[in-house]
């Protein structure tokens, strides 16, 4: 059928402003639709160092650790316990806190994707998506309690030389200082999905640790509770006290096994406890690096009954 007349142009001027406004009405709907892109585990943690030196023997030697540059940050240095799972340790500027975290990172498949879906979600503090010389693409933003969070998307994987001898091949979690589990959770659960695995704490009525795996994976994150509620008051956190609150674990199969072989090997750092059973049923042992930041070793697999809460998520086999 052919028309009698054509359209006038100021029809085809409010038609098309209408279609334009009915686009726009429906693109935050769009946006809040979207799908989250995988996050599938940890891919770094952070560290600060007083003594590159005495760093580089605890991370290098004692660990085993991998030396490679930092294609991210110039200044820093990463210490590689598998393809593509490291330590970066930065230099302590000048300005410090107590803490001598400066950030934890998670891996994702699109970390563009995952930016556009948390700008969605109008997240604050959200950094630009930047690549560095390696392939890697990344983001930084920043969780309720204000540490400093990034996803990464892996570049090219690291090559870990046969003369390495990493103590363990997997970061399994990383801990931090936590005050209010209410603000977190809105940001690990709420928005980025991620599942509940235990909770403990060293007396009854009190919660102490609280660990969440990560959305599409097996790896961890654990709340170290501090102030109402934890066995740990904030007046009692100094810098020692933090330094076992922010922490990270590398993953062993064994641990009788793992710490023979840093004592036959002379691989103890000055400041060490354990091996001991942990509340969650699993055996641990703490080594400490020369900023204090502790660094959990830790048996995959639970051994006997963990206390307080059943794990609700499958742990890590290797």
């Amino acid at each position: 059928m052919v028309p009698s007349r054509l359209p006038s142009p100021s029809y085809v001027r409010v038609a098309s402003l209408f279609l334009a406004m009915i686009a726009l009405l429906a693109m935050p709907f769009y946006s809040q639709a979207q799908t989250r892109p995988a996050i599938t585990g940890i891919s770094h943690m952070c560290v600060y160092a007083s003594d590159a030196e005495a760093s580089d023997n605890f991370y290098g030697h004692i660990l085993g650790a991998a030396k490679g540059a930092d294609p991210q940050d110039g200044s820093g240095v990463r210490y590689y316990f598998g393809p593509e799972q490291f330590v970066e340790v930065l230099p302590l500027p000048a300005e410090h806190t107590l803490s001598r975290i400066s950030c934890v990172a998670f891996s994702t498949v699109d970390a563009k994707g995952l930016h556009s879906y948390m700008e969605a979600h109008h997240t604050e503090a959200l950094g630009a998506v930047e690549t560095a010389k390696d392939g890697t693409v990344w983001f930084k933003s920043h969780d309720p309690e204000g540490n400093l969070v990034e996803f990464v998307q892996g570049g090219h994987p690291h090559a870990v030389p046969a003369s390495a001898k990493p103590i363990g091949t997997r970061i399994i979690h990383v801990g931090y200082m936590v005050h209010s589990k209410a603000a977190e959770d809105k940001f690990y659960i709420e928005l980025l999905g991620f599942k509940p695995y235990w909770f403990g704490a060293m007396k009854p009525e009190h919660t102490d640790w609280i660990s969440m795996q990560v959305p599409d994976g097996k790896d961890w994150i654990e709340y170290m509770m501090v102030g109402d509620g934890s066995t740990t008051p904030v007046d009692h956190v100094d810098a020692r006290e933090l330094g076992v609150l922010n922490h990270f674990s590398i993953g062993v199969p064994n641990m009788e096994k793992a710490v023979t072989t840093l004592y036959a090997e002379d691989r103890l750092s000055p400041r060490h406890d354990g091996p001991q059973m942990g509340r969650d049923g699993k055996w641990q042992a703490n080594w400490y690096d020369p900023d204090g930041t502790r660094v959990e070793l830790m048996e995959f697999q639970p051994v006997m009954k963990p206390c307080c809460s059943e794990f609700t998520a499958t742990s890590p086999t290797k």
